[in-house]
């Protein structure tokens, strides 16, 4: 593994263990020519994500950017790391298992609510706002007298 710091390409592991759901391996390591410390993870990749954006355009799957996501949806919010790194492992395999290569990033972030709504309603609520484009105030109340509605079995019958 390079070392993040110097490039070089000695480095040594010091301490490995796996994370608390056991969805990958931390890795602590050392850098023998600077003398510097950084962490790695290991996991399992069961296939190769694209993405399928709105505009049409495929991306490769990015972890690292449903991870972004959830941390600014999570900022200043009584959620562990842990609990986050999680939620980001639960989704990646619910996506790898879905039996197709190609996901779209509508269903991506419909996991992504459903994951914040089991764990913090402001989070829900602060990634609805962007996932969902609102525009006004009252976007913020009819969304929330919505899910109000639906946790209550009151989904208005036609």
């Amino acid at each position: 593994m390079r070392c993040p710091f110097c490039s070089n390409e000695d480095t040594q592991v010091k301490d490995s263990r796996p994370t608390e759901d056991g969805a990958a391996i931390r890795r602590r390591r050392l850098c023998d020519k600077c003398g510097s410390r950084f962490t790695t993870f290991e996991r399992v990749q069961l296939r190769d994500l694209v993405v399928l954006k709105r505009s049409g355009r495929r991306v490769p799957f990015d972890r690292d950017k449903l991870s972004r996501s959830l941390n600014i949806a999570l900022r200043k919010r009584p959620i562990e790391q842990d609990q986050i790194e999680q939620m980001i492992s639960g989704i990646q395999r619910k996506l790898e298992s879905l039996g197709d290569n190609e996901v779209t990033s509508e269903t991506i972030g419909e996991m992504v609510m459903e994951a914040l709504a089991q764990v913090d309603k402001i989070a829900y609520v602060r990634y609805a706002s962007v996932y969902r484009d609102f525009r006004e105030p009252s976007d913020f109340a009819d969304f929330i007298a919505e899910t109000g509605k639906e946790k209550h079995g009151a989904k208005g019958s036609g």
